[in-house]
């Protein structure tokens, strides 16, 4: 009998549930459930509702019941630093707070009181985001340090799920790396680094790698879903596992995991923890069987995921690429990594005023805020290729674009133009693939990461546009 396994991805915006099997020697998808996702204001903050999600993820595992498809094993990944705190009792302590939340502002300075930004890049890799888990913990301790001492444990988000399905407590690698508090060289815990801030050591439990068995669902939860299986850790974070689904992964070849945000690197066997890395803004997140994601976060579609929510949702993104089109000699263009593009209350005004602020002309049509964007957008996937090349020392022929985004035709088109090379996309699911892969190779299905790569670009469409 075939073997069936579930990727639970959980996005920013919306989550689903998907059936991965092999048939004929290709990975077949079926998703079988959907939800909308989003954080929502609390007391003052974006924090995102626990219970609600983990209530979406039960109601997407008894859709596979009703549907007759039992799941041999079952995974979550998430977007990465957002984290809860448990006390002893195993309750959550406080509010799951959201990235896009302002209590870190001003949090830097304070961390690199503690420890030098320098020093910190040199030990981590990890970019200088305002929201990284490092900072956020700073704003913990100075706003609320009573949750600090009286918690006993932090789990990232997609942990956590797996702890509310299993009863069993372990941190998965790939997410943690996103925290800016594990050492890039030795893959665990800056426990030097944790001192220094002042964050209890007690909280960081030892760090398990894809593939890790995290336990069988606990017997209430397989009660109510209608089965049990066992749950394995994929790349909790969702770049980690879209990251593990690029098909065509090489020394030549650089990838965009293209969602709410673009994602764009290349896959590295050692970090590169320089000051010419630091200086641009370069992460080295962890990946499967210890790989590097040397990237640059670019803010990606968010911004026109803003735009079309504000225009009353009347244009569908096809309808927004066609006008960007027509309005292609609209010369405006904006730098999409700029803080005032990430929570902005009006995404359309913080693109005038900084074009306006520029000494460049606003639009004023829905194709011309179009046009600014997907220009802005190749335009950065275009420099941040040629930054790459500049500090691995390699020339990088083709970009691979995976997620949501690589169904943006308009976009992918621009990118091959900007940048000049090949550009490749699909697959669209490639979270879920590589969620469903990582799985898969714990069962043996699998050889290794590169096995798997060769039946994912069997298994989907991808398609070409020449530079």
């Amino acid at each position: 009998m075939d073997k069936n396994f579930l990727a639970v991805d959980i996005g920013a915006s919306s989550g689903r549930h998907i059936l991965g099997t092999m048939e004929d020697g290709r990975l077949k998808l079926k998703e079988i459930y959907r939800f909308t996702n989003g954080m929502e204001l609390a007391d003052g903050h974006l924090c995102w509702n626990t219970e609600h999600l983990f209530s979406e993820i039960l109601t997407g595992m008894k859709k596979c019941s009703e549907i007759g498809i039992i799941p041999d094993s079952m995974g979550i990944d998430t977007w990465g630093v957002d984290y809860v705190l448990l006390d002893r009792n195993d309750k959550v302590i406080g509010s799951a707070y959201g990235y896009r939340d302002t209590r870190t502002e001003g949090m830097e300075r304070k961390v690199y009181e503690c420890v030098p930004e320098k020093e910190l890049y040199a030990a981590t890799g990890i970019q200088k985001q305002p929201f990284n888990t490092v900072y956020q913990l700073m704003a913990q301790k100075l706003s609320g340090p009573e949750d600090l001492e009286k918690a006993e444990v932090l789990l990232m988000l997609p942990d956590y799920f797996h702890f509310l399905l299993t009863g069993s407590k372990k941190s998965e690698y790939t997410n943690a790396t996103t925290t800016g508090l594990v050492n890039a060289e030795s893959h665990d815990w800056d426990r030097s680094i944790l001192r220094r801030l002042g964050y209890p050591e007690k909280l960081f439990l030892p760090l398990s790698t894809p593939g890790t068995v995290v336990g069988p669902l606990k017997a209430e939860i397989a009660a109510e879903v209608g089965y049990t299986c066992e749950v394995v850790m994929p790349a909790t974070h969702d770049t980690a596992s879209a990251v593990a689904a690029v098909p065509s992964l090489s020394d030549n070849t650089l990838y965009i995991s293209s969602g709410t945000w673009s994602l764009m690197g290349v896959e590295n066997p050692e970090p590169v923890l320089n000051e010419t890395a630091r200086n641009s803004n370069f992460t080295n997140e962890g990946g499967v069987a210890y790989r590097y994601r040397l990237l640059k976060n670019i803010m990606g579609l968010w911004m026109i995921q803003s735009v079309r929510r504000e225009l009353g949702s009347q244009y569908s993104f096809a309808d927004l690429c066609r006008l960007a089109e027509e309005e292609k000699d609209f010369t405006s263009r904006v730098d999409v990594n700029d803080d005032v593009f990430l929570a902005p209350a009006v995404m359309q005004e913080a693109v005038r005023s900084f074009c306006r602020r520029t000494g460049q002309e606003a639009p004023v049509t829905p194709g011309e805020m179009a046009a600014v964007i997907y220009q802005s957008l190749a335009g950065c996937y275009a420099r941040t290729a040629g930054e790459i090349e500049a500090l691995t020392g390699r020339h990088y022929d083709a970009i691979h674009i995976v997620g949501g985004g690589s169904n943006a035709d308009y976009l992918n088109r621009l990118t091959a133009e900007k940048s000049g090379r090949t550009v490749y996309a699909g697959p669209g699911e490639a979270t879920a693939v590589g969620n469903l892969i990582v799985q898969m190779m714990h069962a043996g299905i699998f050889r290794d990461l590169k096995d798997a790569r060769k039946v994912i670009a069997h298994s989907f469409t991808i398609q070409e546009y020449q530079a």
